[in-house]
């Protein structure tokens, strides 16, 4: 048993947070491995995690705090949540996985959209007695090991993905009985919908398609704004580090349930790819499920589906469901790219008017801010207009403002 540096009440020996006054406590024991209580010291300032949060087949997230700097020229700034996520070790060692990590880095820089989850740095974190941690460049000559840790460090979502929010809906309808929506009223679809649009024709705006865009990777921040997440296997125009298409022999990269047709062969991809994943996450926010389900389907045979076969109409899970809706999803999922909508944009306005909802300054700004974002980046007034689209963005879209999280105190 050990005391709490803040408040002196007895904790458990390896608590990184104290459960009686919530002030983060030192790490007691030697920073071999990333976890709760570990400090990196980054020189600007001191991240110090503070729980894990997730976990995936490539990497670890957990939730950290940035302490500024006392001295530095943010030092006055309150402490800032960071969401961190590791390289799992068995990956780090793999050149293509390495790969993926840091093309996600790259585009999450060149992304500065108010619906994508921001990014803040990429470094290598070495295990040692310090904690200390290497910059992203240095030193160049270092060969890579599993105990060096590629750790991306971004802004910190606080809220609930869309897949858990399609959840609840679906088991409030279950409870409502006959005659009740199986999932989400037309509106809140659209204004989640409208969200997702915009960081999608942003990110196509920039040559970059996500490929992963599924109800997991979309988070629902508290105050309402939506952040598209892990943009792991995105890929740039531009040669990824390394990477080569898959072989035939080869599964493609993505989930099988809201995978684009030409994804799964794995052809070239534009952002239509993208596209057919966003009408299939409408779908399931409508309907409660997407067109295939994968609890009743390997992955295998969910992506033969997305090649060949028909979705079920959306008016026959959502029979009060405009009809026009019927026709639309045909061409959202249609399985040659040249049918579907050539932009996110343009898929937006024509599900809004099928909803017969109005536009917003918000929505309006979405378009905005796709067509801005491919000026020079030194023009002053191109960055003054995008400030001012951004704004726009995260201000109609808050729906109430966002819960402040404790700020744990923190040895210096």
């Amino acid at each position: 048993m050990a005391s709490c540096v803040q408040c002196n009440q007895g904790i458990d020996d390896s608590a990184a947070v104290c459960p009686h006054c919530r002030s983060l406590q030192p790490s007691r024991s030697h920073a071999r491995t990333l976890g709760p209580g570990t400090q990196i010291d980054r020189g600007y300032g001191k991240i110090v995690v503070d729980a894990r949060i997730g976990s995936g087949a490539m990497g670890t997230v957990f939730r950290a705090w940035l302490f500024w700097d006392p001295k530095g020229p943010r030092g006055q700034e309150k402490p800032t949540p960071l969401a961190l996520k590791q390289l799992k070790p068995q990956a780090s060692i793999q050149p293509e996985l390495r790969a993926f990590f840091q093309n996600e880095a790259e585009a999450l820089q060149l992304l500065a959209h108010p619906n994508v989850v921001r990014f803040h740095e990429l470094f290598t974190w070495t295990p040692t007695l310090t904690g200390a941690a290497l910059a992203p460049g240095a030193p160049s000559g270092v060969t890579p090991s599993a105990s060096q840790s590629p750790i991306l460090a971004m802004e910190y979502v606080d809220g609930d993905t869309l897949e858990d929010v399609v959840a609840r809906n679906v088991a409030r309808a279950k409870l409502a009985g006959k005659g009740a929506l199986p999932g989400l009223e037309l509106q809140r679809a659209w204004y989640y919908f409208q969200q997702l649009l915009g960081a999608l024709a942003a990110t196509h705006a920039l040559g970059i398609v996500h490929r992963d865009v599924k109800p997991s990777n979309i988070m629902i921040r508290r105050d309402g704004i939506v952040k598209l997440t892990d943009y792991g296997i995105a890929h740039l125009v531009r040669p990824m580090h390394g990477l080569a298409a898959p072989s035939p022999q080869e599964l493609a990269p993505g989930t099988g349930a809201y995978m684009s047709p030409e994804q799964v062969l794995g052809h070239p991809l534009d952002g239509r790819s993208d596209l057919y994943s966003a009408g299939i996450v409408l779908y399931e926010m409508l309907a409660g499920r997407p067109p295939f389900l994968p609890s009743e389907k390997s992955e295998f045979a969910l992506r033969m589906d997305q090649v060949e076969s028909t979705p079920p109409p959306i008016r026959s899970l959502v029979p009060m469901a405009p009809p026009v809706l019927d026709q639309l999803f045909a061409r959202a999922l249609a399985k040659p790219p040249s049918m579907r909508f050539g932009s996110a944009i343009e898929m937006g306005e024509a599900f809004r008017a099928a909803f017969g909802l109005p536009t917003t300054p918000a929505w309006l700004a979405q378009g905005e801010i796709a067509q801005v974002a491919l000026g020079a980046p030194q023009d002053p007034a191109r960055a003054q207009k995008l400030a001012t689209l951004r704004n726009i963005v995260k201000q109609e879209y808050r729906t109430q403002p966002m819960p402040q999280r404790p700020i744990p105190n923190v040895p210096r």
